[in-house]
């Protein structure tokens, strides 16, 4: 460390204000005072104070600037001055604090003779600053100069407090804008929304945690983040054009299609808003991309059920017209056909008129449930046991590589409604499933209980509360969005036609409806369908046997099951419906070789009912005559408008086409499966 300045160094320059000058340099006395008067006077012109002392410390030169500076008196200063003299005095006037007088003298005179350069910064009581450098002079003593550096530090300390407290405002604003940007992420992060901002290169300078959850990107590394790799090349150039207009300065919404890194299609829409830079040009784009699937899909909901109900109610008038001219022609032709039933003719007539009024009365019955006008037999429903139930019904009449599987959930899970028409419309879900499924595909049934609140429900056009969901999901090839605004309308069908009437959708949309419930149908071309129907729980009743007890059999099925055999789809219809008259759980087979399948796979049936002649290497005969030999079935009634060779079935009972409930009936009790007059 420096050795401390003591003040006032020594110096060897001669003169002074009071002092003789040296008589024995430079010429005379005369030259000599006028040099020293000359040299005194300059000095007294510096604004820094000056001493020099000599080799003994004793006080050689001063300036005037000295005594200002130090407040020393003017009598002190005279060539000779002892240095020890200016410390005592300055020690006195406690220029060195508490430190006692002897010993701050003492203490400067050593260091004094040392004769070290120093240079050191020292605050007199007065407040002032005095900068004070020494340099020795070889042989001669030490000169010192005295600044006033007041002012000077003061505006240095002013700058350095300025600079501490813009330094500490830097910090404080730099914490502040990082916990706003913190609250703001934090806030971003919460929006179940995607949140970015991209400059006008196009790259991302901002993005939320939806796109990690969305897309697996980092937000960390922006870098990295391209939106021709995550959207994908046919999404990013659908979008292109709506991105061109944002960064030419004009904010854009717009809708599309993408996919999420687990693969889930979403329908999303996107706005985009300029940012402008001070100039007013464009400089980058903020995003913000909503997932509008559940909107639409509510939407698609409403608009579907507001068609619907329009088409119901003309459907509902048609079908009230149609069956009173129905109700006529079927009425004045059995009365005609009775009145004259030995005449041959009349009959050739009025059979076929009757059997397709009759057809026409199924499609009529159709259009009611579609237009929610058939009277309902409703009660409480166990889902899960009618699941079961009708998952072994159909399972004969499914390809035995397809896989059918019901899952449901823990709870119980029962609605009210009509049991025959909810175990119809699941066997339509499953057939209509089972004929877009390939034969090594899968078709899932799941129920499930959900509590929906009023927001929920009035998206779905329900109520609030309990609702039992069933889910019938297929693996098939699916529906483009134009095949599926259609799928519930009346004789729509996507089928070849004579497969189908079109009014299997429609009759389990209208039962769902007024059944208080609603049916959703999403799919898409190669990925499946899910159809779902929700229905208002009900309260499990007391004192019920689950529907799978075997004390319990469902009125559908109160006769057993019968397997129905004919080509004729039409034929089949009529005769199903009887059936189900006449209290049978109906299973379908549309020629012999499949019919011998069902039999083979599924036990317990009860009646077997076949047309003779059929397509195919097995007609009714054989099938009923094997269907008897190995007891397939407990009873067995072939049915034929005409077949060669009739006279020859004389083993197996017969029933003419066409023919009435009633009729069949009569036949059925003669086999001993049905008790006269049921």
């Amino acid at each position: 460390m420096p050795p401390r300045s003591p003040d006032t160094p020594d110096g060897a320059l001669s003169g002074g204000h009071d002092g003789a000058p040296d008589a024995g340099r430079d010429g005379g006395k005369d030259g000599g005072s006028w040099r020293q008067q000359t040299l005194q006077a300059g000095l007294d012109l510096l604004d820094q104070g000056l001493t020099v002392f000599d080799s003994s410390l004793h006080l050689v030169a001063w300036n005037r600037a000295f005594l200002e500076l130090l407040s020393f008196p003017p009598e002190m200063t005279r060539i000779g001055a002892p240095f020890e003299n200016f410390i005592r005095y300055n020690a006195q006037r406690g220029e060195y604090g508490d430190e006692p007088v002897e010993d701050a003298v003492r203490q400067r005179v050593d260091l004094a003779l040392q004769f070290l350069p120093h240079d050191i910064e020292r605050e007199r009581p007065d407040g002032r600053i005095l900068r004070i450098t020494g340099q020795p002079l070889p042989g001669h003593g030490f000169v010192t100069l005295y600044s006033d550096v007041t002012e000077q530090r003061r505006t240095e300390q002013a700058l350095r407090q300025a600079n501490l407290e813009l330094e500490s405002r830097v910090q404080a604003r730099t914490a502040s804008l990082r916990r706003s940007e913190q609250q703001m992420r934090l806030v971003t992060d919460s929006i179940p929304a995607l949140v970015a901002y991209f400059s006008v290169d196009h790259g991302y300078e901002y993005i939320n945690r939806g796109y990690q959850d969305w897309f697996g990107l980092d937000p960390q590394h922006l870098d990295r983040v391209s939106a021709r790799a995550f959207l994908g090349h046919e999404v990013y150039e659908g979008i292109r054009p709506f991105v061109k207009r944002a960064l030419s300065g004009e904010s854009v919404t717009f809708d599309y299609e993408l996919r999420t890194q687990a693969g889930e299609a979403l329908s999303v829409r996107t706005t985009l808003v300029p940012d402008r830079g001070p100039d007013g040009c464009v400089v980058g784009c903020f995003e913000l991309t909503f997932d509008v699937t559940e909107q639409k899909r509510s939407q698609a909901l409403i608009l579907r059920a507001q068609k619907m109900e329009a088409m119901g109610q003309l459907a509902g008038g048609l079908a009230h017209d149609f069956n009173n001219i129905l109700t006529v022609i079927l009425g004045n032709l059995t009365a005609l056909g009775d009145a004259r039933a030995g005449d041959a003719q009349v009959a050739e007539y009025t059979e076929p008129a009757i059997t397709a009024a009759r057809r026409g009365a199924e499609l009529i019955r159709g259009l009611m449930t579609f237009a929610r006008q058939q009277p309902l037999q409703a009660g409480a429903v166990d889902v899960d046991a009618l699941v079961a139930s009708v998952v072994r019904l159909v399972r004969p009449a499914l390809p035995a590589c397809l896989t059918l599987q019901a899952h449901t959930g823990d709870d119980a899970a029962w609605v009210w409604a009509d049991p025959m028409q909810l175990e119809n419309a699941l066997v339509n879900l499953i057939l209509n499933a089972r004929d877009a499924t390939p034969a090594s595909g899968r078709i899932d049934i799941r129920v499930r209980t959900s509590v929906l609140d009023a927001t929920q429900a009035a998206a779905m056009q329900l109520q609030p509360g309990a609702h039992v969901c069933i889910e019938v999901r297929d693996e098939g090839v699916g529906m483009d969005a134009a095949t599926l605004a259609r799928v519930f309308e009346p004789f729509f069908t996507t089928k070849r036609p004579g497969s189908g009437t079109g009014l299997g959708m429609a009759m389990v949309y209208g039962f769902v409806r007024q059944s208080g419930g609603v049916v959703d149908a999403r799919s898409r071309p190669g990925e499946g369908t899910v159809v779902s129907l929700w229905l208002p729980a009900a309260e499990v009743p007391g004192g019920l046997a689950p529907m799978d007890d075997p004390g319990t059999v469902p009125d559908a099925a109160r006769r057993g099951v019968a397997l129905l055999v004919e080509d004729d789809a039409d034929v089949r219809k009529v005769v199903r419906r009887s059936l189900l008259d006449l209290g049978y759980a109906v299973i379908e087979a549309a020629h012999g070789q499949e019919g011998l399948e069902i039999l083979q796979r599924m036990d317990g049936i009860t009646l077997l009912l076949s047309d003779v002649m059929m397509p195919g290497e097995l007609d009714g005969r054989a099938l009923a005559r094997q269907a008897r030999r190995e007891g397939l079935a407990r009873h067995v009634l072939l049915m034929s408008g005409y077949a060669p060779g009739m006279d020859t079935l004389t083993d197996l009972p017969v029933l003419a086409k066409p023919f009435t409930t009633a009729e069949l009936a009569q036949a059925l009790a003669a086999l001993g499966s049905l008790e006269p007059g049921a």
